[in-house]
């Protein structure tokens, strides 16, 4: 099955190339300077624009390198949806890429399936994702250039793009400004160890019963507090490897 493919908008935007798919009721490929087939894409960056046009609702999805024309013809409830996201909001786009050709001007867009709200760090990692394979691609129109791939795709773009050395480092250069204003993740605030160990013990101490108390109940009693899930795992197996408590039956946990 084919995959959705990952492209910037500074690299889908400098697209004049088509590739039929053969069948006359299959879409074609939009085919990128750096070697992406887009049939299907997969993007990812800031709603910053949704303007109506009639029946026709044209959203503007803006990530570092540039914004992709978003254009749904579906009136009802897919449109009032996209009229509902809060501008601006991240979000993650899964569409139809097309190109149309008039008077030598080139005009791209994509005919969107799915948007999905997604918060700051869910972008960055899918902006990480999409130069990852935009690297790959481009390391491949390298070789071509190069005269060392026998990738026939990437030979067609090579050839129609007259790709240089140049052309594909300032390609580079794109990939790694849009990765360059990525936050790394927060750390994880530091956990008094002893503190959490003492207030897993109150719980289980709280439930006397044969069973003890279930572990589920432990991790949401504590996520109210703000500890993760894992840190409550961690302090659990601690007094069970220091034979503080038990799991008298699976799931649950007992003071010995």
């Amino acid at each position: 099955m084919e995959g959705a493919a990952r492209v910037f908008a500074g690299e889908f935007a400098r697209s004049t190339l088509t590739e039929p798919s053969g069948d006359a009721g299959t879409p074609g490929w939009v085919v990128t300077p750096g070697g992406a087939y887009c049939r299907q894409v997969f993007v990812a960056g800031v709603l910053t624009e949704v303007g109506e046009a009639g029946e026709m609702l044209r959203c503007r999805i803006a990530d570092p390198t540039g914004a992709f024309d978003v254009v749904s013809w579906r009136p009802g409830a897919f449109n009032k949806s996209l009229q509902e996201i809060p501008i601006p909001s991240f979000v993650a786009v899964t569409g139809l890429a097309q190109m149309y050709q008039k008077n030598k001007h080139y005009t791209l867009t994509i005919r969107p399936e799915q948007v999905l709200p997604i918060d700051r760090a869910t972008r960055d990692q899918l902006l990480l994702s999409t130069a990852e394979y935009t690297l790959r691609r481009l390391e491949e129109m390298r070789r071509a250039v190069l005269g060392d791939s026998t990738d026939v795709q990437i030979g067609r773009a090579v050839r129609h793009y007259s790709v240089t050395l140049p052309m594909i480092r300032e390609l580079l250069q794109m990939v790694e400004g849009a990765v360059q204003g990525i936050r790394p993740p927060e750390p994880a605030p530091a956990i008094d160890q002893a503190g959490l160990l003492n207030e897993v013990r109150e719980l289980i101490k709280k439930a006397p019963g044969p069973h003890g108390i279930a572990v589920e109940e432990v991790i949401s009693a504590l996520a109210v507090n703000g500890i993760r899930n894992e840190d409550v795992l961690g302090a659990l197996e601690s007094l069970i490897v220091d034979d503080e408590c038990y799991q008298p039956r699976k799931g649950f946990v007992r003071l010995l």
